[in-house]
């Protein structure tokens, strides 16, 4: 099927490559900063707004801001409804990093991810000859099953900042789930691609498949009556509910009863989750200041890492049509992404050497191995002033399927909120109408590397290390300019470092940012998005020292909304069904 190129139209006619022997070399100068807010009386929009991968989910989201909800009783709104009509991809079988932001700059976020059970040892995905076992084994199985967090970090988020009753949010949930919702392309598409997982259950066959076993066809009225009955029993009873309780018994013996061990996931490990508070990881572009999720999120170090490697480099004055820009872009990538597979792990269970790999001289050294006119020969992680010894790279499996949604409400209160059950589908496995996580398979599968632990092992309690990154940017000015975010599995790093380039340093409307590109480099190959401009590029590309370079599909979907002027701008990706809604 033929693809448009994802660059507006306007931006096309700077698609052309430049010749590389006129490209720009390394330059302190920097863009203006952008407008921000104008000042105001009193911090306040005319309106809120939600964005959302899918606009049934947006939708119950801006419901609570029409009845004067807060930006957070929105987000978790969202959530609830992207549990029922996005199940492929998040939901309260799931985890997430929650960030919110007033409009003058203070940022807390809460950390709902998936933890280990306790039974969890470092060999829990190992076979009987000590060897990894085949990933899709290991997710379709008990084994890739963590805690679900979504729901104690609603249920914490709401304590601290909801103003609506906790049911109220739980509304459109409850009726898209009871009443039905359409199947869209985008679930059907995931239906037919992971039928492994998505057929694994017999409630989900009943549910998505036809007697043949063929995916039902977009635009069937699907109801899940099992799931409304859990959400009213949630939404009714609290949190408490899923945690404790009938609920957590029977999901803790489905999972131990799919789990080829002896031992799995009890009723007290469920019992005992917590969503905690964290302290946000904060860094400036440009003059703009930059907030996000500590670990176990590994997305705010690896975005800070790629601005801050690149900021030596007048991207402005090169352009999004420029091969140079995007090859500059590639290399930060290797460079972020190298350190990200040694240190980022739970910071709860390892030295995670924050401060040391944001820091601006750091950075400035790495960004110093970048050339204009050559590529690496070899990328290694680096040695921040932090570290004494470089913990090996393990070997995590590719991430896949989450889901990004953004609300502010009329205060000026913003929530960049990442959901996910990790593959499409998670584990397979549902209990109470909805599916459980693959999130362990987060964790690196071999627990060492030559004889030495690897810091993203699986162990007991422990959080596995993800790519989510919710983010908040603010102006020079110190107003809030945007908050963004993105799905798709380890890309999303990328992809909010390039909507975030597009605004800063393009100059670019946030719709017209996420739009652009991607170019996803974090080893040796380079990945280009099909169907785009990049792919014009490639010869450039590999006369600057990139060999490897293959044109591939990746699961991509942002949403972001940004401030302008006072003004709220939302915007989802072209590439999906999302959408922005005022109240």
């Amino acid at each position: 099927m033929l693809r448009r190129s994802l660059i507006p139209p306007f931006l096309a006619l700077l698609a052309v490559p430049l010749l590389l022997g006129g490209c720009a070399a390394a330059q302190t100068s920097v863009p203006a900063p952008l407008p921000a807010a104008r000042p105001a009386a009193r911090p306040v929009y005319d309106r809120g707004m939600v964005s959302a991968a899918d606009p049934r989910a947006a939708e119950a989201g801006a419901d609570m801001l029409r009845q004067g909800g807060s930006a957070t009783d929105a987000a978790i709104a969202t959530m609830l409804a992207l549990s029922v009509v996005e199940p492929q991809s998040s939901g309260i079988g799931g985890g997430g990093f929650f960030v919110r932001g007033t409009p003058t700059g203070e940022v807390e976020t809460i950390d709902g991810r998936e933890t280990a059970p306790m039974a969890a040892t470092p060999d829990w995905f190992l076979d009987a000859q000590g060897n990894p076992l085949p990933f899709r084994q290991a997710v379709v199985s008990g084994l890739s099953v963590g805690v679900p967090g979504n729901l104690a970090l609603a249920a914490e988020a709401h304590r601290r900042f909801g103003k609506l009753p906790w049911a109220e949010l739980f509304r459109p949930a409850i009726r898209l789930a009871r009443d039905g919702w359409a199947v869209t392309a985008r679930l059907h598409t995931a239906l037919d691609r992971s039928r492994d997982s998505a057929m694994h259950d017999p409630l989900a066959r009943a549910l998505f498949f036809d007697a043949s076993g063929a995916p039902v066809p977009v635009g069937t009225l699907v109801r899940n009556p099992a799931m409304a009955e859990t959400l009213e029993e949630i939404a009714a009873k609290g949190a408490d509910a899923f945690y404790r309780g009938k609920l957590a018994t029977a999901l803790a013996a489905k999972v131990r009863g799919e789990t080829p061990h002896p031992q799995g996931m009890t009723a007290q490990d469920i019992a005992a989750y917590r969503a905690k508070s964290r302290p946000a990881v904060c860094g400036s572009y440009r003059a703009y200041r930059i907030c996000g999720m500590g670990p176990p999120s590994s997305g705010t170090t690896t975005v800070l890492a790629i601005l801050g490697q690149l900021r030596h480099f007048d991207l402005a004055a090169l352009g999004p049509g420029s091969p140079v820009a995007w090859h500059l872009f590639a290399e930060s990538q290797r460079l972020a992404y190298a350190d990200r597979e040694s240190y980022l792990a739970d910071s709860d269970f390892v030295a995670v050497p924050v401060s040391g790999l944001i820091d601006p001289t750091y950075l400035a050294t790495r960004g110093a191995l970048i050339r204009t006119d050559s590529t690496l020969a070899e990328v290694q992680a680096g040695t921040p002033h932090e570290v004494t010894a470089t913990p090996p790279d393990g070997d995590e499996p590719e991430e896949h399927g989450t889901s990004h949604f953004v609300a502010i409400d009329s205060a000026g209160n913003v929530v960049s909120y990442t959901s996910t059950i990790e593959s499409a589908f998670g584990s397979g496995i549902v209990v109470g109408g909805f599916f459980l996580n693959n999130e362990l398979t987060d964790f690196s599968l071999a627990p060492e590397k030559d004889g030495h632990p690897v810091a993203n092992r699986i162990e007991g309690g422990k959080r596995p290390r993800s790519s989510m990154a919710p983010m908040l940017v603010y102006a020079p000015d110190g107003k809030l300019l945007l908050a963004v975010g993105a799905a798709g599995g380890a890309t999303i790093p990328v992809q909010v470092v390039k909507a975030l380039i597009g605004v800063i340093d393009f100059r670019l409307p946030i719709s017209d940012a996420l739009a652009l590109p991607v170019l996803f480099s974090p080893g040796d190959t380079v990945m280009v998005e099909p169907g785009t401009a990049l792919e014009a590029m490639i010869p450039r590309l590999r006369a600057l020292g990139h060999k490897q370079i293959v044109i591939r599909e990746m699961p991509l979907k942002a949403n972001a909304i940004a401030v302008m002027d006072g003004r709220l701008s939302g915007a989802a990706d072209p590439r999906s069904e999302g959408r922005a809604i005022s109240q």
